[in-house]
C-alpha cells in the first residue's frame, strides 16, 4: 500500500503505515501544521485526515511576512 507525495522538489510514491495521518507525515518531515497547507487528492484537508491507498498528498508551505 502507498500515497504519492508531493512537496516542493519531491514528488515521491512512499510506503503507507497503518491509520497514518496527515498529522503523522507532518511530524516525520518536521513540517509544522502551522506553516504548512495540506491538500488531499485535490482538497484541502486536516491534519486528522488518515491517508488511504493511492492518495495524493500536497503540502504547501505558507509564507509569513510583513
Amino acid at each position: 500500500m502507498s500515497f504519492n507525495l508531493k512537496y516542493r522538489d519531491i514528488n515521491e510514491t512512499r510506503k503507507l503505515k497503518e491509520n497514518y495521518t496527515i498529522k503523522d507525515l507532518l511530524n516525520e518531515l518536521e513540517l509544522s501544521s502551522q506553516t504548512t497547507i495540506a491538500k488531499q487528492n485535490g482538497e484541502l484537508t486536516q491534519e486528522e485526515s488518515i491517508i488511504n491507498e493511492s492518495d495524493e498528498i500536497q503540502l504547501i508551505q505558507i509564507i509569513y511576512g510583513g
